[in-house]
Order: structure tokens, then sequence, then C-alpha cells
């Protein structure tokens, strides 16, 4: 029993290696920053209680960027409900579908540098997004035809982080809509074809089967499209660099770092960002996991 444990562990030292240098330490080493004034010349620190959470709670900046994120959160539903759509549709064995899948996770597999800067080009005044709402407008007679549309998706203040919103289900899409596939076909067939013999139609079975087979999958992918909402960053640095309507509380930790220098104040911030993740994770769990 004792060589089993030994091998056993053997099998897992690489990763529990690479997970205490880059997990565990930073982790740690954060969570020390947070209560100290770090110099970064020669790395000297000074211990000042909670002086950083009292600097970000006094911080109007940090406040609305707080409040950016957790309105970020409204990504969410609409994302979890067309990937579960999208799953359900391409689950059935019909031509093409295959490509269809593949279609769909290429965004996700595109390095986020490279889809932002098409993206940018895509909501900028001559781009295709008011090239469309024009086309529409002109065909409604809105507008006269010899008019254009210029909408400033990404530098008005009312209309940004919605803009950002769309890259965002746009990039996110196909990765959910992989993970409620394998949910669904991890279904057994005989349960679907049980209720159709008993007549129920495809509104029904996606309800009182699908649904609830799949919450744990549910869960799980509105847990992960949860803490990646609150964690919203590479997406406001490529689209608009954090300007004030767009600053997460993410990007404030950034700014704090590596911009401020204030990596005490930066570390606190990050604390804060983390237990809003997991608060909210455990209370999805606590509302929707029952006891899966």
């Amino acid at each position: 029993m004792k060589n089993s444990n030994l091998l056993a562990y053997l099998f897992l030292a690489p990763a529990l290696i690479f997970m205490g240098i880059f997990v565990f330490w930073p982790v740690g080493f954060n969570t020390y920053l947070a209560f100290h004034d770090y110099e970064i010349a020669g790395g000297a620190t000074t211990w000042n209680n909670f002086a950083n959470f009292k600097h970000i709670w006094e911080d109007e900046l940090f406040r609305q960027a707080v409040k950016n994120s957790l309105f970020f959160l409204l990504v969410v539903p609409p994302i979890q409900l067309f990937s579960l759509l999208i799953a359900k549709l391409v689950n059935n064995k019909l031509p093409g579908m295959t490509f269809f899948r593949a279609v769909y996770y290429i965004p996700v597999i595109t390095a986020i540098s490279i889809a932002g800067v098409v993206w940018s080009f895509v909501l900028n005044y001559a781009g295709m997004l008011n090239a469309i709402t024009s086309s529409i407008a002109h065909l409604f007679h809105f507008i006269p035809s010899t008019e254009m549309i210029q909408t400033d998706w990404l530098g008005n203040p009312s209309i940004a982080m919605y803009s950002i919103m769309l890259f965002t289900f746009w990039k996110g899409l196909g990765y959910y809509m992989v993970l409620y596939l394998a949910g669904l076909q991890g279904i057994p067939s005989e349960v679907e074809e049980a209720a159709i013999l008993d007549g129920a139609n495809a509104w029904d079975r996606f309800w009182k089967i699908t649904v609830p087979m799949m919450k744990p999958t549910i869960l799980l992918c509105t847990m992960l499209s949860t803490i990646g909402a609150l964690k919203v960053f590479q997406e406001v640095v490529v689209l608009t660099s954090g300007k004030a309507e767009t600053y997460t509380a993410l990007f404030y930790v950034y700014d704090q770092a590596f911009k401020n220098f204030n990596f005490g104040v930066s570390a606190a911030a990050g604390l804060v960002v983390t237990f809003f993740c997991v608060l909210l994770a455990a209370l999805q769990f606590r509302f929707f996991g029952e006891k899966q």
C-alpha cells in the first residue's frame, strides 16, 4: 500500500511542482504584498496593516472599476443560453455539422490580440457594423440612402461596454458550446426516446429532460463564465485601452502594479477581485448546485 501511495505521488509530483511555482507561490506572495508597502528597488517591504485595502476602499476609480466588472456579468446569461441552444443544434446528426462545430470554435483558438484588432475595424466609424446598420436603415427608409450611420461603438461611453460584451460573446460562444455538447452526449438516448414515445414534444423534452440532466454542466459553464466576466482584462486592453467607461477591476490591478508601481495596492485589489469570484462561485453552488 505504501509503495502504491509513493508511486501515485511520483506521478503527481510534476503537476504539483508546476502548480506550486506558478499558482500557490504567486497567490501566497500576492497575499503577503497586500499587507505591505513594497519598494521595487531592492524589494524592501514594510508592514502596513490594512492601509492598502483602505486606499482602494477610498479610491473612487476602484469603486467604478468594480461596478464596471459587476456590470459585465450581464453577458453571462445570453452567452450560456445561446451556447446551450447551439450545442443542442449541432448535436443532431445532420450533414455539415462537423464543419459547423469547427467554424464556431475558431474564435476560441484565435489569439485575442488578433481578434481584437479585427473587431476594432468592425466597430470603427467606417466598419462593418455601421455598414450593416446603415443598410438596414436604408431598407426600412429610416435614413436617406445617401447617408451613413457613423456610431463610435468603442468611443461612446454609453455603449463601449456593450461593444466589449459583444466581442466576449462572440469569442466565448464556441468554448461553452463544446462543454455543453459534451454534456448533451452524456445523456442516454433511451431517455429521450422514451419521452418521444410518451408524446413529449421537442420543447417539453428540452426543459424537462435536457436541462435537468445538464444541471452539473450548466453550473460549471455558468461559474466559469461568471469568473471570466469578473476577470475581464485582455478585451479591454485590446479594444479600448482601459478608457474610463470600460475600466474594470482587473485593469485597475494592472494599472496600479505596472504603471503606478503600487504593488501593495495592486495586490490588495487582486484579493478583492478574487473574493468576488469565490463569493459568486459559492452562491452558484449553494443555490443551483443542489446535491450533484
